[in-house]
């Protein structure tokens, strides 16, 4: 059974480069003390993983060696990564960190119980030349006196997957990031009580001056459907900033749906009495890998989505 540290057959060491040369071309440079590469990808059951170069028909998972190289690839270029859909089995996680050596690691929570929370965790891999942990791990959890704000959010009815905030350190600044799954449920309605809690948590952390830190970044999967509806405006209306170039049509989340506006980065931009985040934001955008992975496979856009994902990484550039 072959492993991440065989040498993979031609064509995919081939597919590879073309891979490198594209992200080359697409993805800003990491550039030593002066710039921070942040992103975002929820990778589809981002769980198991089939231990040949090409999965079968009657294999389970779906993810190969061959995708699992292209993911990693694809994750080397930031300096730190939230993913969401991170399964129990965290086989493809782990194998992933020993394509990306041992200058990577990871911290990540425990499992979501009960079914709405689809057995998922939340996870950072990020570049530890590049950034340290700097301290803090916890889980957002919304106070039982806030019943009165959010509708019907209490301790009775707490986030579905939990927030999960880490903070890091880089070059000297501090910064938290935040990454969330929002319950998708049956309708747009089902969302708006989660996503009313976080943003109103974020707001009341933003401007608690004992707090560990005021520099944060929220990103993931906010399960907004289009670009300016409701669940958008409910969770900006806190003073969460999501810049220009992420709100710009051609950047896509989604591979099935370009119209779909699932995953933000998005923080305070010092108005309404909040802090301004200290990093300054250059450029940001997705990474649309549709053309450029598993090109000698003929397979439906479903079976791709769990072998690579059904969302593409939405990322944000930061001058230090």
């Amino acid at each position: 059974m072959p492993t991440v540290f065989d040498i993979p057959p031609i064509e995919v060491q081939d597919e590879l480069i073309l891979l490198r040369k594209d992200l080359d071309e697409k993805i800003p440079h990491k550039e030593f003390d002066n710039n921070l590469l942040i992103a975002s990808w929820n990778i589809r059951a981002f769980g198991n993983l089939t231990r040949k170069w090409k999965s079968g028909d009657k294999d389970s998972p779906k993810r190969d060696l061959h995708a699992l190289l292209c993911i990693a690839e694809i994750i080397r270029r930031f300096d730190v990564i939230a993913i969401q859909e991170v399964k129990a089995n965290i086989r493809a996680l782990r194998d992933t960190l020993k394509i990306l050596g041992n200058d990577w690691s990871m911290i990540l929570t425990d499992v979501n119980r009960g079914d709405a929370g689809n057995g998922e965790r939340m996870a950072y891999i990020f570049d530890t030349r590049r950034v340290k942990l700097s301290g803090l791990a916890c889980e957002l959890v919304v106070p039982n006196e806030w019943s009165d704000k959010i509708n019907q959010i209490s301790l009775e009815e707490q986030f579905v997957r939990s927030p999960y905030a880490v903070s890091f350190r880089t070059n000297n600044q501090t910064f938290i990031l935040v990454t969330l799954h929002i319950l998708y449920g049956d309708s747009a309605n089902d969302r708006i009580d989660e996503l009313k809690g976080i943003a109103e948590w974020l707001a009341d952390w933003a401007t608690n001056i004992n707090a560990y830190h005021q520099n944060l970044i929220a990103l993931g999967d906010f399960n907004i459907d289009k670009r300016g509806d409701l669940l958008n405006e409910t969770f900006l209306s806190t003073g969460l900033f999501v810049p220009p170039e992420l709100q710009n049509e051609e950047v896509t989340r989604s591979i099935f749906d370009e119209t779909k506006y699932y995953d933000q980065i998005a923080w305070f931009n010092g108005l309404d009495g909040k802090p301004k985040l200290s990093l300054k934001f250059l450029r940001g955008g997705n990474y649309d890998f549709m053309e450029k992975v598993l090109t000698n496979r003929d397979i439906t856009k479903r079976r791709f989505s769990f072998l690579i994902s059904d969302h593409y990484p939405l990322w944000a550039e930061f001058k230090l």
